[in-house]
């Protein structure tokens, strides 16, 4: 028995572009030969990412190559190389560099369009991963582990999960603005008349479900605090 697998890219006209990415071929029935392997399945997942990534450059740049001002197509300089790091693989696309066009003026004589749609070299989801294992375990357990699940040729290592968390730490933290010491608005002369509050007040610090004994189905129990219960009564 053999599979065959393809992957039909269709074109804005309509047109149709037929690939062959990977043949398996199988031929007696046991736990070992069942289904695909891990190294199949990552090989496939690479081949398949490497074309829509291809497919989706090729679209993304098309708008970028006439002028927005007068719409002459800008002159090309050249390609160079532009390392992408996806879940799916390790990509390495030709990145083209365009002269800017005479009718204007610009900072620069030539620029790079794909750079300036894809800045960070890394996407989103693979950073999604590499932060939620490294916050459970190791940065080594995790490129291991990432490396175990994932077609990656060019393994990650320690060193860049570490730099990549720190990254997304840092983004975090200019996305929250300055911090806040203090929650409660108004003056304190203000708070003071303010009635005393009726009956005490408990503040929770913990709690858990407990099973019923004698009832089928969990009740919840909290741990309050005699401290801040004590200090919110006064």
């Amino acid at each position: 028995m053999i599979c065959r697998i393809q992957v039909v890219v269709i074109a804005e006209d309509g047109s149709q572009d037929i690939r062959e990415i990977q043949s398996i071929g199988r031929k007696d029935l046991k736990p070992a030969t069942l289904g695909l392997t891990l190294a199949e399945g990552k090989a496939i997942l690479k081949d398949i990412q490497q074309i829509v990534v291809q497919e989706q450059i090729s679209s993304g740049l098309a708008p970028c190559r006439p002028c927005p001002d007068c719409g002459q197509s800008r002159r090309s300089k050249g390609y160079h190389d532009l390392s992408l790091r996806t879940v799916f693989g390790h990509l390495t696309v030709k990145s083209p560099r365009l002269h800017q066009c005479e009718c204007g003026s610009h900072d620069t004589s030539t620029f790079s369009p794909l750079a300036e749609l894809l800045p960070d070299h890394t996407t989103p989801e693979l950073l999604f991963l590499e932060t939620k294992w490294a916050s459970l375990m190791s940065y080594g357990m995790t490129a291991t582990l990432l490396d175990d699940v994932l077609p990656m040729d060019d393994p990650l290592n320690a060193f860049t999960i570490r730099r990549h968390v720190w990254n997304v730490a840092e983004r975090l933290e200019r996305e929250l603005g300055e911090e806040q010491s203090c929650f409660i608005t108004g003056c304190q002369r203000d708070g003071n008349e303010l009635p005393v509050p009726d009956g005490p007040l408990t503040v929770g610090i913990d709690g858990g479900y407990i099973r019923g004994q004698h009832k089928q189905g969990h009740f919840e129990v909290t741990w309050p605090s005699p401290c801040l219960a004590t200090s919110c009564c006064l």
